[in-house]
């Protein structure tokens, strides 16, 4: 048996099968569980797309958020049991794999047209 094939056997149980087509440029709604004194709650990080790293069990997405006039980005690993689901609330219309660019932008500019 090869590494590769040693290594997919081991990531096949933890790979989602119910996560939704997520591309940079789409806003995305991340149910992410957060436990606090004992308690588990589910808390909702609602963001653009601005990166996708990795494949595989191992793959990434960057959410960029404006909360009270700072930016705040996240990183969150897509097959991860701490992220309960994602959710796409608009696919925008973008012509580049990552969009660093969008944290220089400010208001208006800041905005990405939804793909029709």
């Amino acid at each position: 048996m090869s590494k590769q094939a040693i290594l997919a056997s081991v990531a096949q149980p933890n790979i989602k099968t119910d996560v939704p087509d997520i591309r940079p440029g789409d806003t995305v709604r991340a149910h992410v569980k957060v436990r606090e004194a004992g308690k588990e709650r589910i808390q909702i990080f609602e963001g653009l797309v601005i990166a996708i790293k990795n494949g595989g069990v191992a793959k990434n997405v960057t959410l960029r958020k404006i909360s009270n006039g700072v930016g705040v980005e996240r990183t969150l690993p897509l097959h991860s049991p701490n992220v309960a689901k994602f959710e796409v609330l608009r696919h925008g219309k973008v012509r580049r794999a990552k969009l660093y660019y969008i944290r220089d932008k400010v208001g208006k500019a800041a905005r990405i047209a939804e793909k029709r």
